[in-house]
C-alpha cells in the first residue's frame, strides 16, 4: 500500500532489516530527501562521504550501497528507474531559502520537516546529515567543479527501491525547494514491503 507525503512536508518511520522501501515520484520532477539512522543507536547515520568514497563516484544507482558514518551498509539500491540522484547537497532549510534565494519569511524546508518528523525518535537538528536526494539532478562541471541544480529526470511513476541491511529509522520528504523540483511542489509516494 502506497503512503503519500504531501508537498513540502516529511515523515519518519521504521524499516526492518530485509524490508524494502520504494520511493515513487507520482507526478514527475519531484525530489525526496532520504535519511537513515540505525534504530539501536541513532548516532549511526547515513553518510554521503563514506558512501561516495567507497563507490568512487557521485551518481549512485542499482547495485550501489549506502553506508553509515561507521562504514556499515545501511541500504542497498535494488531497483532504480531514473539513475540520477544527488548525495552532495544538504537538505534545504530556512537558511537555504534566506541565503540563496533571499526569502524574508522562509519555509522550514526539508531540514525543518525532517527535524520535526525525526524528533520522536530522538534525532536532533545537529544530527541531521546530508540526505540522499532521490531524483535530484545536480550536474557537476568537470573543469570547475561548479554545481547546478537542474530539473529532475524522473517522470510520473518512476521509482527507486532500497533494501534495509539493518533495522533503521527513516526520514523522507517531498522536497520544498522550487529550483530542485522544476518550479512546482508535488507529493511523494512510498511503500514498505518484504
Amino acid at each position: 500500500m502506497a503512503h503519500e507525503i504531501p508537498p513540502r512536508s516529511g515523515v519518519a518511520f521504521t524499516l526492518d532489516k530485509g524490508q524494502r522501501l520504494t520511493v515513487i515520484d507520482p507526478k514527475g520532477e519531484q525530489v525526496a530527501d532520504l535519511l537513515a539512522f540505525a534504530r539501536d543507536d541513532i548516532a549511526e547515520a547515513i553518510s554521503s562521504g563514506r558512501t561516495l568514497d567507497y563507490a568512487s563516484r557521485i551518481y549512485l544507482t542499482t547495485g550501489d550501497r549506502l553506508y553509515s558514518n561507521r562504514s556499515n551498509v545501511m541500504l542497498d539500491i535494488v531497483e532504480d528507474t531514473v539513475g540520477r540522484h544527488d548525495f552532495l547537497l544538504t537538505p534545504c532549510s530556512k537558511d537555504t531559502f534566506r541565503i540563496i534565494y533571499g526569502d524574508t519569511d522562509p519555509h522550514r524546508g526539508c531540514f525543518g520537516n525532517l527535524a520535526a518528523a525525526l524528533a520522536p525518535y530522538g534525532v536532533t537538528e545537529d544530527m541531521i546529515p546530508v540526505a540522499f536526494n532521490c531524483f535530484m539532478n545536480v550536474p557537476v562541471n568537470g573543469d570547475t567543479g561548479e554545481l547546478t541544480v537542474e530539473p529532475p529526470l524522473s517522470k510520473a511513476g518512476d521509482r527507486i527501491v532500497f533494501e534495509a541491511k539493518m533495522d533503521l529509522v527513516i526520514g523522507l520528504t517531498a522536497c520544498s525547494a522550487l529550483q530542485s523540483n522544476n518550479g512546482s511542489f508535488k507529493p511523494i509516494h512510498y511503500e514498505v514491503g518484504e
